[in-house]
């Protein structure tokens, strides 16, 4: 029997919270394998964002009802519902708390069915208790935008309370779609006329050069992308081969390469010349770079399943003109475009992180020739992912400096946050995913 979008945003959810899937991989295979289109598609992809965006304060407002515990489920579907009932003005009440009745039925027995019709109409009629009985600052700002409090007080300390509070929020609206286009094979304006012709209404970016923001439409569904005209990309993620500043000619070292969208950016900025050389882990994703560069047509990359902290055992030192290390990191840029990052992560993840990017910087280091250039970039907003890994790099390895060159290649509006070689861009600048990029230079 077919399941109806409600089923599936229940089953979805219950995979995230019991085994951390990716709600982007998960949506795709559940939109998938049950022939979703349309509306439905909308629906689903509402409800499984939007629910584990609220999640925090859905539990709040849900708090005053529950007189006892329910099972996991029980409360997922709750929290469903109640989104629904609270941010979703097109969904009637009535009618997302008869779908929840229904699903409570189908899963368990009459007293839960009964339990959640009674919760969710109490709610109708009484309202959601308020946030201001909760009088400590971080704490209310953590549940009103549902991030962990450990996380919001460490923006605080680092930045303050207005900058915390206006990260927070603007990681509850939905993303702005963008993607890169090949400029080694076509122009801005030319993608804009091909998408358009394939009824997808976009615009220049805002940021980078080589963006166009998609604002009606799927741009991975077009022939623009399958030829290789455009990558889906972020416009902060696109500044880093900027800032690594490739030249014709140039071997390029991509230490942390997968899924392919820096390593394949850089191949484009070498127009069919030089070389990328492209690590990573694992060999599935490995396959995924390869499948990227092969979509683009570049015949520039050769990417390789290796360890980053292993690369002197493979490679000459001063063997590269250019290294990027885009490290793995904590993800804390990206939440509102994948809102699980915030669920089950602690403030030791970062710290050991950081050990880990250290190390990568380390080994990659000697295999950077004299007058080289170094970009050290993530897609978070931690200071101890960012900031304190280069800085404590630099105090160990005095034949590198900042390379202060690098804001003559960035875009004219990011000048005001490029302090010396290094510029953090937080996700309310530009409503771009939160990025770090630090460009230092191996002196001669």
């Amino acid at each position: 029997m077919k399941k109806n979008v409600r089923e599936l945003a229940l089953e979805g959810l219950l995979q995230v919270e019991k085994n951390g899937a990716y709600s982007n991989l998960l949506l795709n295979s559940l939109i998938e394998k049950n022939k979703l289109e349309g509306k439905d598609t909308g629906l689903l992809t509402e409800i499984v964002y939007g629910t584990i965006q609220r999640r925090d304060i859905l539990d709040f407002y849900l708090q005053p009802f529950l007189r006892k515990k329910v099972e996991p489920w029980v409360r997922v579907l709750l929290r469903l519902s109640l989104y629904q009932m609270v941010f979703l003005d097109r969904v009637p009440a009535h009618a997302a708390i008869y779908e929840a009745v229904e699903i409570a039925k189908k899963r368990g027995h009459k007293g839960i069915s009964s339990l959640v019709n009674g919760v969710l109409r109490s709610i109708q009629r009484q309202g959601v208790p308020s946030l201001d009985e909760i009088k400590n600052p971080a704490k209310r700002l953590a549940i009103e935008t549902s991030h962990p409090e450990w996380l919001v007080e460490e923006w605080i300390r680092a930045y303050d309370l207005e900058t915390a509070r206006k990260m927070c929020e603007v990681n509850l609206l939905p993303p702005v779609p963008t993607a890169r286009v090949n400029a080694d094979k076509t122009t801005v304006e030319d993608v804009l006329d091909m998408l358009n012709h394939e009824g997808i209404e976009a615009k220049k970016g805002d940021l980078s050069e080589d963006a166009v923001q998609i604002k009606q439409g799927n741009a991975a569904h077009t022939r623009a992308f399958r030829e290789g005209f455009l990558s889906i990309q972020d416009e902060s993620s696109m500044l880093v081969a900027r800032a690594l500043g490739p030249e014709e000619g140039d071997t390029v070292l991509d230490s942390c390469a997968a899924p392919g969208g820096k390593t394949s950016h850089i191949a484009e900025r070498l127009h069919g010349s030089g070389k990328v050389i492209s690590l990573d882990l694992h060999q599935h994703k490995v396959r995924l770079i390869q499948e990227q560069v092969k979509r683009l047509d570049l015949h520039n990359v050769e990417a390789k399943a290796l360890d980053a902290r292993k690369a002197r055992e493979h490679f000459e030192d001063e063997t590269f003109d250019k290294i990027l290390v885009d490290a793995p990191c904590s993800g804390f840029g990206v939440i509102r475009r994948k809102p699980d990052i915030k669920l089950g992560k602690s403030a030791a993840d970062s710290e050991k992180l950081s050990h880990i990017q250290l190390a990568i910087l380390e080994e990659t280091a000697p295999l950077l020739k004299k007058g080289g250039r170094l970009v050290y970039s993530t897609c978070t907003i931690e200071q101890a992912e960012n900031e304190k890994v280069v800085h404590a790099f630099l105090q160990s390895h005095p034949e590198f400096e900042w390379d202060l060159s690098v804001k003559d290649r960035l875009p004219k509006v990011l000048e005001p946050y490029v302090e010396k070689g290094e510029v953090q861009i937080l996700p309310h600048y530009f409503l771009t995913d939160g990025f770090y990029i630090a460009c230092l230079r191996k002196k001669v």
